[in-house]
């Protein structure tokens, strides 16, 4: 009983997730099901526009209040035994708390996530949900050690989640040139306009280190107090990717190119 109830709690999660990314036409993978919670396994995440990535976000735990309304309906109609009812209460609960902690990939780290990209550069957001996700994981398993009595699920979980963390870390370089690849095919949201200033004798992946999500930059390289000069990013990612001029600095590339 209890496991049917967590898993169709799970399912009814994700289908929040999968209807909304669906809405959108995104591309889904799969969906995984585990007793602790479900991933939309899609590689849209991060290079959709905010609005839409923060709402097939926050679909998921939607549906947890759907499920609170639905208890409250049957309850006073008593329709479901006390005991069944006490159950989904209690697992609808603690799987909606457990989902919105700020640890990647739960939601409340891609919500944190999501905010955070749309203040900071994304490579600089996605190093600090990381590393705040590592962090979160680390203080809550010497939380569960030290503090609260030991259970073995609940350690599994952690350990299982900072694993997870710490194999995203590995591929940090790979996720960020995901980003720019989309850009440069442009696939990217623009709602923004939004000039950077570098200096000349930045590498490339410097000057990348600076884009933000819904945004097109023009790109001022700065050569002295009274001398700058002009390029579009557009004209970056080409470089970078189809000139391949990985180690050449801003400054070297647009002497290559001049105007």
């Amino acid at each position: 009983m209890e496991l049917s109830i967590i898993l169709a709690i799970v399912l009814f999660h994700e289908l929040g997730h999968f209807l909304f990314a669906r809405l959108f036409h995104w591309r889904i993978h799969s969906i995984m099901l585990w007793v602790f919670g479900g991933v939309m396994k899609t590689e849209e995440h991060g290079n959709k526009p905010i609005h839409e990535d923060a709402l097939v976000t926050i679909a998921g735990p939607l549906q947890h209040i759907i499920i609170y309304v639905g208890l409250f309906v049957l309850s006073t109609n008593n329709v479901l035994p006390e005991s069944v009812y006490d159950l989904v209460l209690y697992y609808n609960t603690t799987i909606l708390i457990f989902n919105l902690l700020p640890i990647w990939p739960l939601d409340g780290g891609k919500f944190l996530f999501i905010c955070l990209s749309a203040m900071l550069p994304y490579r600089k957001a996605y190093h600090s949900i990381m590393i705040i996700s590592m962090c979160t994981s680390l203080a809550l398993l010497c939380t569960q050690l030290f503090v609260y009595p030991f259970t073995l699920s609940t350690f599994l979980i952690m350990i299982f989640i900072f694993m997870e963390n710490r194999t995203e870390w590995k591929q940090r370089f790979y996720v960020f040139i995901r980003f720019l690849l989309n850009r440069y095919q442009g696939k990217n949201s623009i709602y923004k306009i939004e000039p950077i200033k570098v200096s000349h004798d930045s590498s490339m992946m410097d000057v990348f280190s600076q884009f933000k999500r819904d945004r097109k930059h023009s790109i001022s390289v700065v050569y002295s107090a009274d001398k700058s000069k002009q390029i579009d990013e557009t004209d970056c990612l080409r470089g970078y990717f189809y000139e391949q001029q990985y180690n050449k600095t801003i400054g070297q590339y647009i002497e290559r190119h001049p105007e």
